[in-house]
């Protein structure tokens, strides 16, 4: 039986018992009520996400930096982005964080999340304690500028992956039922649940982004440039609906570039930078008196975070005084009582409150030793099953994937047309075997080229955010597309292998087939190291590239194959498509009698003839195989690593790290 209507009912239970309005959905955020949803009006419909606080336990988070700086290496030399600023964000309160461009905000909410570490100097604390980013991982969100949703998933879907990866058999399936419906009803995505991510408007994507990282209730978010390229009307609705958030005990930190006066105002803790220094940290109502005691007044009708930048742009020693004005970020500027107009104020806590729940919090999770809410197995299954859902939805592309195979099919049947038993054609049949070959070469190496990328950038945010573990992603990857691959290569290789007239035997077509499918693989996982490596742009060029060399060693030698050097026998050997190349070969004339001949004398009627001319005579086919699956191996692990390295900031910034200190002492 569905949980929704019991999910209805508790939701509009509690916010009867909090005296919010008998609307059917009091808590949505809907477009056309944006003007509703004020400060004030927020405060007055009281706590929302009941369920979720409530099953879903999470530890307030106080984070405390000092000194911090950030030096980034280049063939220029070292250059300095942050200097030893020092600042404080709180439970219960949304900050922003505001400066020019080039200012070091982005940098700095990186450190602070964790995603930069390397090249960073000074101390974090959480709560009193030195940052565990094992544990503080479990306990923040990361919201990226450039944030990417899964295409071709309903939001309904979405959530419930998010919730069965993050929240794992730590909830029942009717609780997860009820924190996603929740959710959607808070950020008005209720309505909206059956519609796919690609078909929504940047606001409820945005929305979409912050729901799916609600679902395991951190106590601590971080965006950066949430506000990017959203009209007004979003803007305010998501702001407002942060400020919600923060108000129930979270600590929610955002990069904002120029905020309106409106939206200023909406933010109880603003951090200013410039030129990598802290100009004011403290209340932002305060920030206006803050400006006046150091001598740059504002008009009363001038937005004050406007008036700021225009400031430190303006005048060169702006950043400087206030920087020495505020210790670099060492004074807060506090309000006794941070209050929303017309509103109650935001649930803070004490230190000693804090630290006593943290604490509590770090001993039970490092009594649990899992590194992931999930298994493995689990990770694998959930991710598995999502693919498989994209890819059957994705038909556009499938429909294509099929008329290339077809046509190719076709065309290539066409030119070689019953030349498989003809023995005044045996060269001719060899370059089937090739075309072949280069078919499922190109197509299968430029396929994750094309498309990998853009993959990666879906994939950056939930990995970082500890949704799922690299092994099991890369294991379901590799998994999803061997159905549509073997279909569609079996379905190339039967019209090929009919109308080029080969043998009608079932034990030499599977042999093929085998060649051909296991040359795909083998090329998809070279493919993918390159995609994991690579823009699209230079995977273009770099894939073609590679494959080149690879496929002029994998012929070379025809027609004097028993004459080959033993140099480039050693080369040839490094190429997989020799051995694909061999198993297709050594499927059509291995153990085969004699072939027909139309004439007095046919040189390849015997076809061992042929095998021996081209290289192949002492082939085995199992040979073959082994080496087309040791050679999938090392490409695989070779993507993996790839991927590895082009996710985690502190591979990427060692690597340029080093490179940036050979160039410079050369």
């Amino acid at each position: 039986m569905s949980s929704v209507p019991l999910v209805r009912k508790a939701i509009a239970g509690a916010a009867l018992a909090h005296g919010t309005s008998s609307s059917p959905n009091p808590l949505v955020l809907e477009p056309n009520q944006e003007s509703q949803w004020t400060p004030a009006a927020l405060e007055r419909a009281g706590s929302t996400l009941k369920a979720l606080n409530r099953m879903a336990k999470r530890p307030p988070v106080h984070i405390l930096f000092e000194d911090v700086g950030y030096t980034v290496s280049s063939h220029k030399g070292d250059r300095r982005i942050l200097h030893n600023v020092s600042g404080e964000f709180r439970s219960g309160e949304l900050t922003c964080i505001l400066g020019p461009s080039g200012a070091g905000k982005s940098t700095l909410l990186n450190i602070l999340a964790g995603y930069t570490s390397n090249g960073v100097n000074g101390r974090i604390t959480v709560n009193g304690h030195a940052r565990d980013m094992r544990v503080f991982k479990k306990l923040s969100s990361y919201i990226m500028q450039d944030d990417m949703l899964q295409p071709r998933l309903t939001v309904i879907e979405l959530m419930r992956i998010a919730a069965n990866l993050k929240l794992g058999k730590e909830l029942g399936r009717a609780e997860k039922e009820l924190i996603i419906e929740e959710i959607l009803q808070t950020l008005g995505l209720w309505d909206h649940r059956d519609t796919r991510s690609e078909h929504l408007s940047g606001g409820q994507s945005k929305r979409l982004s912050v729901a799916l990282e609600l679902v395991n209730n951190p106590p601590i978010i971080f965006l950066d440039e949430p506000t990017t390229g959203l009209d007004i009307v979003s803007i305010r609705q998501l702001v407002v609906l942060l400020r919600l958030l923060s108000r129930q005990g979270r600590t929610i930190i955002c990069t904002v570039h120029q905020p309106s006066a409106s939206l200023f105002a909406l933010f109880d803790r603003v951090y200013v930078l410039a030129r990598g220094l802290c100009c004011y940290q403290g209340a932002a109502p305060l920030l206006v008196p803050y400006l006046a005691e150091a001598g740059h007044v504002c008009p009363t009708t001038h937005n004050p975070a406007d008036f700021v930048l225009e400031t430190l742009l303006g005048d060169m020693e702006a950043p400087a005084q206030l920087s020495e004005l505020c210790q670099n970020g060492k004074l807060c500027r506090k309000l006794d009582r941070i209050t929303a107009r017309g509103g109650r104020k935001p649930v803070l806590h004490s230190d000693e409150s804090i630290q006593r729940i943290f604490v509590e919090h770090v001993a039970k999770e490092q009594t649990q030793k899992m590194e992931f809410p999930t298994t493995f197995m689990t990770q694998f299954l959930i991710l598995t099953k999502r693919m498989f859902i994209q890819n059957k939805r994705n038909s556009i592309t499938l429909w294509i994937q099929l008329l290339h195979h077809l046509v190719s099919a076709l065309l290539l049947g066409s030119i070689f047309f019953l030349v498989g038993n003809d023995a005044n054609a045996p060269i001719v049949n060899f370059k089937f075997c090739l075309s072949c070959l280069v078919f499922f070469m190109y197509t299968y190496i430029m396929i994750p080229v094309l498309i990998f990328p853009t993959e990666v950038r879906l994939l950056r945010r939930e990995y970082f955010n500890r949704w799922y573990s690299l092994k099991a992603y890369y294991a379901a990857l590799t998994f999803s597309t061997l159905p549509v691959m073997v279909s569609l290569g079996v379905l190339f290789l039967g019209i090929c292998y009919l109308m080029s007239g080969q043998l009608l035997e079932w034990d030499r077509f599977v042999l093929f087939s085998i060649s051909g499918i296991l040359t795909a693989i083998c090329s998809e996982g070279l493919g993918l190291a390159v995609g994991s490596a690579f823009s699209v742009t230079n995977g273009s060029i770099v894939g073609p590239a590679a494959a080149a060399p690879l496929l002029a060693l994998c012929c070379y030698g025809m027609g004097f194959g028993p004459h080959i050097e033993s140099f480039m026998k050693a080369l040839m050997s490094a190429s997989y498509l020799r051995y694909g190349l061999s198993g297709f070969s050594l499927a059509l004339y291995q153990h085969r009698e004699t072939m027909e001949c139309n004439q007095d004398f046919c040189l390849y009627a015997d076809p061992t003839l042929i095998l021996r001319d081209v290289g192949m005579a002492n082939d085995s086919y199992i040979v073959q195989v082994i080496a087309l699956l040791a050679f999938t191996t090392v490409h695989r692990l070779l993507a993996y690593f790839a991927l590895r390295y082009r996710l985690t900031a502190e591979f990427s910034n060692k690597f340029m790290a080093y490179v940036s200190k050979f160039l410079k002492h050369r």
